[in-house]
C-alpha cells in the first residue's frame, strides 16, 4: 500500500534549488554528450552536456559479492517478501535508508553516495541531477537479463540513458491521471481544462510539487500551439511564463495542494473535491472503498513518473548492487512490488503474476495496456537551462521551485 511517496515539502524545495544551482555550475560542455534516441516520453536528454562519469568503465561480469548492500529508497521498495529471499540467494545483507522526497535522495547521494550508499531508487525529477553531478555511474545493462523483457519505452529512456550509456535500470512507473467524481461527471472529461474551470472552484486538488508546472505546459502545448512547446520540461522563458500564469489563475480554484496520496483520498471520500491530478493508486483505493470515482488520461496526454535503480559512483558493494538490480527486475519481484506499492512494473512478464497476487491488478495499474497508451505519457525529468535542441535558453529547475512557491502562496 502506498503511504508516503514523492512527498514535497518547503524544505525539499530549498534542497532542490540548491541541487539545481550546483548542477548548473558543475556541468561541462562537450559536443560528444548527445542523447540516446531510444525511449520516449520526456524527449531527448540535454544536448551539449557530458556527464562526469560518461567515460567510466563498466564491469563485464558480476564478481564475488561483498556481503552487504546499502540502499536509498522510497518507503516500500525494500519489503521483506523480496529482500529476504535476495539475502538468502546472494549472501548480501540489505540496509535501507528511506527518503521522503527526490531532493532528499539527491542530498544523500552527494559525493557519489559518500562511499556509504550503493543504489538509489531515483525518480525522473532527480535522475539528471544525479547524472550531471557525477553522483551515479553507468551500468552494464547486459548484466541485467530481464532488461530485454521491459516495455520498450523503459529500456533506454532519456531520463536515465545518455549517449547510449545507461545510468541505472528502470524499475516501476505510473501516469499522473485525471481523477474525477462519476457523480459530477457521468462521462469522463476529455480535457485537462476542467482543472482550470471556475465552475469547479473549491472542488479541485493537485500535487504540491514544482514539477506540476510541466502538467500545465503539456496542456498548453496542445491548446496553445503558438507557444511552440515541444517538451514540457524544456521551456523557454515565455513558455514558462505562460504555464505559471495558467497555474496562478488556477490557484483560487484549488481546495488543497496535496503532499500525500492519503490526503487526496480523504478529499474525495468526503466529497470535498470532484476533480484532481492523481496516481492510479488513489483511484483504485477509492474504488475499493466504494467511492464513485474513475480516472482518465485526457486528450492532451499526461505526465508521469518512472523510477530507476542508479549505482552510486563510490558504491562500496557494486557486485551486491548488480545482484539487486538483477533480482528486483525479475517478473516475480516486479509483480510483488507493483501490487504492494500500487504502480506499474517495467517488466512486461510481471502482468499475469500480478493477477495471481491480487486479482485484476494487472489491468488496474495498466500493466497490460498497449504501447500506444504509454506513448501518451511524458515522464518526469529534471528541467535544465540547457535545452535538448542545443540552446541554453530553457528555465532551470531552481526557477521552477521559486515560481511554484509564488503560485501556491
Amino acid at each position: 500500500m502506498r503511504l508516503t511517496r514523492r512527498t514535497w515539502t518547503k524544505g525539499g524545495a530549498i534542497l532542490a534549488a540548491t541541487a539545481a544551482i550546483a548542477l548548473a555550475a558543475g556541468c561541462s560542455s562537450s559536443g560528444g554528450g548527445g542523447a540516446s534516441s531510444a525511449g520516449t516520453g520526456g524527449g531527448g536528454a540535454t544536448a551539449g552536456l557530458t556527464p562526469p562519469e560518461a567515460s567510466a568503465t563498466v564491469p563485464a561480469t558480476v564478481g564475488k559479492t561483498e556481503g552487504h548492500l546499502n540502499l536509498i529508497a522510497w518507503e516500500g521498495y525494500a519489503q521483506p517478501q523480496w529482500v529476504k529471499p535476495y539475502e538468502q540467494a546472494t549472501g548480501c545483507q540489505v540496509s535501507t535508508k528511506y527518503a521522503g522526497s527526490s531532493s532528499e535522495m539527491v542530498s544523500l547521494m552527494a559525493n557519489g553516495g559518500g562511499g556509504q550508499y550503493d543504489l538509489v531508487s531515483a525518480s525522473g525529477d532527480a535522475d539528471l541531477r544525479l547524472i550531471y553531478s557525477g553522483d551515479v555511474r553507468p551500468v552494464n545493462i547486459g548484466l541485467i537479463p530481464s532488461w530485454k523483457d521491459f516495455h520498450p519505452f523503459l529500456q533506454s529512456p532519456p531520463f536515465n540513458t545518455i549517449g547510449g550509456k545507461h545510468y541505472g535500470v528502470s524499475y516501476e512507473f505510473g501516469p499522473n491521471v485525471l481523477l474525477y467524481s462519476t457523480k459530477t461527471f457521468p462521462a469522463a472529461p476529455t480535457s485537462w481544462s476542467v482543472l482550470y474551470d471556475k465552475k469547479y472552484a473549491g472542488q479541485i486538488t493537485v500535487p504540491d510539487n514544482p514539477i506540476q508546472i510541466a502538467d500545465a505546459a503539456l496542456y498548453l502545448s496542445k491548446t496553445k500551439p503558438g507557444l511552440g512547446i515541444t517538451d514540457p520540461y524544456e521551456l523557454t522563458q515565455p513558455q514558462f511564463n505562460a504555464a505559471v500564469s495558467l497555474l496562478t489563475a488556477e490557484h483560487p480554484l484549488i481546495k488543497k495542494y496535496w503532499a500525500l496520496a492519503s490526503q487526496e483520498i480523504s478529499l474525495f471520500q468526503s466529497g470535498t473535491t470532484v476533480l484532481g491530478a492523481a496516481w492510479p493508486y488513489q483511484t483504485n483505493t477509492l474504488v475499493a472503498a466504494g467511492a464513485k470515482v474513475a480516472d482518465t488520461i485526457p486528450s492532451q496526454g499526461a505526465t508521469g513518473w518512472a523510477d530507476t535503480w542508479m549505482l552510486a559512483t563510490k558504491a562500496p558493494d557494486p557486485n551486491c548492487a548488480y545482484k539487486w538490480m538483477q533480482w528486483v527486475t525479475t517478473p516475480k519481484v516486479q509483480a510483488q512490488e507493483a501490487d504492494y506499492f500500487g504502480e506499474t512494473p517495467a517488466n512486461k512478464l510481471a502482468c499475469p503474476l500480478m493477477d495471481k497476487i491480487q486479482k485484476g491488478s494487472c489491468a488496474d495499474y495498466h500493466a497490460d495496456a498497449p504501447e500506444s497508451y504509454f506513448q501518451t505519457i511524458k515522464f518526469w525529468k529534471t528541467p535544465l537551462a540547457q535545452c535538448g535542441n542545443g540552446k541554453s535558453d530553457c528555465v532551470p529547475f531552481q526557477q521552477w521551485v521559486t515560481a511554484w512557491t509564488g503560485i501556491t502562496g
